[in-house]
């Protein structure tokens, strides 16, 4: 899109607006044809959210809802929808001294996992700081950004051995504790730990190849291609939930495999 640049610039003449990378698959290069626009708007409060809105009205050449800070919850935060010359192109709010603090975390090894809506595995905090290692700066008057980019693209030796030792205790005790479930053939109870450990997994497989999970989106078949995946893993994983049943017997046979899967998973990511 010719445009990314100059809407960029305008963003951040805001007051409140410090700077706007460019992220979601448009970053990364994984994107299609019609793939979103994701802009990260990174400011500092008090946000002018009513020349944003003026500015969307301008781009889109009709009235765009922009929210307030908060409007999408507590870790999306908020932002605008927008199409622009054709284009679908997103507003993402993110507090950059909220991001500071979670980098801070990330460096002592230490994260939390929000509850957002549209996130079922829930918002890892350090996705913050992947986003900025693996976004695109397009505009960045202080250079703040573009400095913390070059601190975050080197993944945290501490945050690596504590998301691996999360999924080493969690996700085999976490399959233990859907066998009563299993038991009672419950199936929503078991579905949802296996998706949990699953997760689990997927995160510490990244962590040990030191690679940026951002959602859960696709990160099942990117860990499938790392080094330290066992055979077949995104497949097996997957495999999961479509065996499911509803019987105690075939859930019983999941949480087998699953197990399985735990083991080896565990085992190569052993110190």
């Amino acid at each position: 899109m010719d445009r990314l640049g100059e809407i960029a610039d305008r963003l951040t003449e805001v007051d409140g607006v410090v700077g706007v990378c460019l992220g979601g698959s448009r970053a990364t290069g994984t994107h299609g044809p019609d793939s979103d626009f994701d802009l990260g708007l990174y400011y500092r409060p008090p946000l002018d959210t009513a020349a944003l809105r003026l500015l969307a009205d301008r781009l889109t050449g009709g009235p765009v809802e922009v929210t307030e800070p908060g409007g999408w919850g507590p870790w999306v935060d908020g932002g605008g929808w927008l199409t622009v010359d054709g284009h679908r192109v997103d507003w993402i709010y993110r507090d950059l001294d909220r991001v500071h603090r979670v980098w801070r975390e990330c460096l002592a090894g230490r994260f939390e996992i929000g509850v957002q809506p549209g996130h079922p595995l829930g918002v890892y905090s350090h996705a913050y700081a992947g986003e900025v290692a693996v976004g695109q700066v397009l505009a960045d008057p202080g250079g703040e950004l573009r400095d913390l980019r070059e601190r975050t693209r080197r993944y945290p030796e501490p945050l690596r051995e504590a998301l691996m030792d999360n999924a080493r205790w969690e996700a085999p005790f976490i399959l233990a504790c859907a066998r009563k479930g299993a038991a009672r053939g419950d199936v929503f109870h078991v579905s949802g730990c296996l998706f949990r450990a699953v997760g689990l997994l997927t995160h510490a497989l990244h962590a040990h190849a030191r690679r940026w999970v951002l959602n859960e989106k696709g990160a099942v078949r990117s860990a499938g291609e790392l080094a330290a995946a066992p055979a077949d893993f995104a497949a097996r994983a997957h495999r999961l939930f479509s065996a499911l049943g509803t019987s105690p017997g075939t859930l019983a046979a999941a949480l087998d495999e699953a197990d399985g899967l735990v083991t080896e998973v565990c085992d190569r990511l052993a110190p």
